[in-house]
């Protein structure tokens, strides 16, 4: 039996701070890739909801929510909260229910109405929650963090700030031709090392802002597509949602000042590079036969980071394979055709889900002005707070 689901519709709506509910935004993603599919909401067996933790009741009434509002229908409902890597998991599990025969058509929706600023923990004291210590004790916020990472590329690897200030030039030109973005303006690497300093040695425009907005993918059983007249539909061979291994010794969210090495050997790889591997190794393919990849860049720093998780350059070499211009278009291997998170902002429960809308449109073709000529394989990896992976490879 085939392990593939199709992708039958991708929709979003666009990133910005619009200042409005977060069921507002998913049911308009949901309806745009509906009609994508060509799909009618009655045929929908299953919706599976990304979680937000700022509406409603935090993080368990995403799918019923998009349910309601979309107009009941007896479809069977999921909710999947676990932070960035929400949008994967909820398509983990929607891709689950397709492959053991419990729905033949899934939506699969995320969305969020953020705060402005940087994101913090939800109130009270939680002393045995690994984030609330993070910012309560080591006062570490997500640009704090971003800001030591940087640092640690710098000192490990030789990094520049202006080298980061590249990742944002190229993130910024792919983001101003797309029309969902929420900054659609171009940037000179001048532009970026002049902007206010926020967590040395990053600057403002090196860090990514939080955003509201929404992300909804239609999702089916390969017989269903067939019938359904999608004879070539982008495909998803293999969703990554794997854990860390202990001990994890490299800077992370949020363990940034342990080292268990001391008693236990590390593992031999990290825990990101240990997402893109699982990913690898269940689509069966390697590096070397992405077309594009849609990565997580938080900060400016953190994409170079992946692109040697990826296996796209070995250790310390990501500065370098930046400055030969193959991770922009027209290079070996395009990453963040999106415009990526630089762009967009951050929309916790539907990040994860937009980059694989972005890797649909790739596959089909029907980027526009972003595509990518002859793309036929893509991979998308972020990650969730706690040991959440989240990495999905789409074929065509």
């Amino acid at each position: 039996m085939t392990r593939d689901v199709a992708v039958l519709g991708a929709g979003l709506h666009p990133w910005g701070k619009w200042g409005r509910s977060f069921v507002e935004y998913g049911t308009a993603a949901a309806r745009a890739a509906l009609a994508d599919a060509g799909v009618d909401w009655r045929d929908v067996g299953s919706v599976v909801g990304a979680g937000t933790v700022r509406g409603g009741y935090p993080g368990y009434v995403a799918g019923a929510t998009f349910g309601k509002a979309l107009g009941w229908q007896g479809a069977r409902v999921a909710s999947v909260y676990a932070a960035c890597a929400s949008g994967a998991q909820a398509i983990a599990a929607a891709r689950a229910q397709i492959l053991a025969g419990l729905a033949d058509v899934v939506l699969v929706v995320g969305a969020d109405a953020a705060p402005k600023g940087f994101f913090r923990p939800t109130g009270g004291d939680r002393p045995d929650d690994p984030d609330w210590l993070r910012f309560r004790v080591l006062g570490a916020t997500n640009p704090a963090y971003f800001g030591l990472y940087a640092r640690r590329r710098m000192a490990v690897h030789g990094d520049t700030p202006e080298d980061f200030a590249l990742v944002k030039v190229k993130n910024a030109a792919m983001g101003a031709l797309n029309p969902y973005a929420r900054y659609r303006k171009r940037v000179t690497a001048e532009e970026v090392t002049a902007s206010a300093v926020v967590a040395d040695p990053l600057r403002l425009l090196d860090i990514c802002a939080t955003s509201d907005g929404g992300a909804a993918l239609v999702l089916s059983s390969m017989e269903f597509a067939h019938r359904h007249g999608a004879t070539r539909p982008v495909r998803i061979r293999a969703v990554s949602t794997v854990t860390p291994r202990f001990p994890n010794t490299v800077l992370d969210l949020p363990d940034i000042a342990t080292d268990s090495t001391v008693a236990v050997a590390a593992p031999d790889e990290t825990f990101r590079a240990s997402i893109a591997r699982a990913a690898y190794e269940e689509a069966g393919v390697g590096p070397g036969d992405l077309s594009l990849a849609e990565v997580y860049d938080l900060s400016t720093a953190l994409e170079l980071q992946w692109y040697e998780d990826l296996g796209l350059c070995g250790a310390g070499e990501g500065a370098k394979l930046l400055r030969e211009g193959a991770t922009a278009p027209g290079g070996r291997i395009p990453v963040n055709t999106s415009g990526g998170l630089a762009s967009f902002g951050e929309a916790v429960p539907a990040q994860a889900i937009a980059q694989v809308c972005e890797l649909t449109w790739q596959l089909r073709g029907t980027a526009g002005d972003r595509q990518i000529a002859g793309a036929r394989v893509g991979i998308s990896a972020n990650q969730g707070l706690f040991g959440h992976g989240s990495s999905v490879v789409a074929v065509r």
